[in-house]
């Protein structure tokens, strides 16, 4: 889109199509909301803790709940939602590239502040990380391993998440686009499996190995970032402390993706529990 009467492209891409609800969102006004209710993140995940953990101890001495049906209709939902929320905030991030470059895209918060599509489906992606502790609970009733790797990351991604909306970080533009790409992948292949099909092993590495790249690409994104702000770039709308927590957070889940990965697909003991092995890979997949 371009402004007609300085030729200067806009900040906010031409969408095709946008909903009256889309368009309407006002940003300023959902931050209020957000920012008093930000506190209470911490208390929704030390409740999450309390209960999973709660709840495995329950389960251990009673069978377990197959809930097939209800874990298709979980990951579809899932499914369609990311994909949409990818494809949306990839309207934004591809102008945004096309027109201002990559520098607007770490540092100037446009898609917060001048795209109400895009600052709505930003909203949409910090709430989903509390309804993505379902995962969680289908783990739990179903008797699956539940892994550090799983709980650790939906803490901590729904506190950085919220954080990043509350003090409008440029960057997270970054975080939710790319995080909507991987969950397209990961629920669709859920999905196919809660459904009875069986998709190749290959797909399930693929997934892996787009996980621990996503936690890559968050590492690079902060520290540039970060050396932005540090040169004098006073433009560059980012807090030093959300940088430095991004990228511990960041490097943390590469750690933790990197060595699921060398665990599930190349230990030498890979070809002598390929059944638990296969088991393991369904839960830990699903930690991202």
């Amino acid at each position: 889109m371009i402004n007609k009467l300085n030729h200067v492209p806009l900040t906010v891409p031409n969408y095709s199509y946008a909903f009256n609800f889309e368009k309407n969102f006002v940003y300023s006004d959902a931050l209020t909301t957000i920012t008093n209710h930000y506190p209470y993140c911490f208390y929704y995940s030390a409740i999450y803790v309390i209960l999973i953990f709660a709840g495995k101890h329950y389960m251990s001495n009673r069978p377990k709940f197959e809930l097939r049906g209800a874990l298709a209709l979980w990951n579809i939902s899932l499914a369609v939602f990311s994909i949409f929320g990818f494809l949306r905030m990839w309207s934004e991030v591809y102008h945004i590239l096309s027109y201002h470059g990559f520098y607007h895209s770490i540092c100037i918060p446009s898609f917060l502040t001048q795209d109400p599509v895009a600052a709505f489906w930003s909203l949409l992606f910090i709430l989903s990380k509390i309804v993505e502790f379902g995962d969680t609970v289908f783990i739990v009733l179903r008797k699956q391993p539940l892994m550090f790797l799983h709980w650790y990351h939906h803490v901590t991604v729904l506190l950085y998440a919220w954080l990043c909306f509350v003090e409008t970080t440029a960057y997270a533009r970054w975080n939710s686009i790319v995080n909507f790409f991987v969950h397209s992948w990961m629920y669709s292949y859920y999905a196919l499996k809660a459904t009875r099909f069986n998709p190749p092993k290959w797909i399930a590495m693929l997934i892996t190995t787009l996980q621990t790249v996503q936690m890559i690409w968050g590492c690079f994104v902060t520290i540039t970032a970060y050396s932005y702000v540090k040169s004098g770039q006073v433009e560059c709308h980012i807090k030093p402390h959300n940088a430095k927590i991004g990228l511990l957070i960041y490097l943390s889940y590469f750690i933790l993706f990197a060595r699921f990965f060398k665990q599930a697909y190349l230990s030498s003991k890979r070809g002598m529990k390929v059944k638990k092995k296969n088991n393991i890979n369904d839960k830990l997949i699903k930690a991202n």
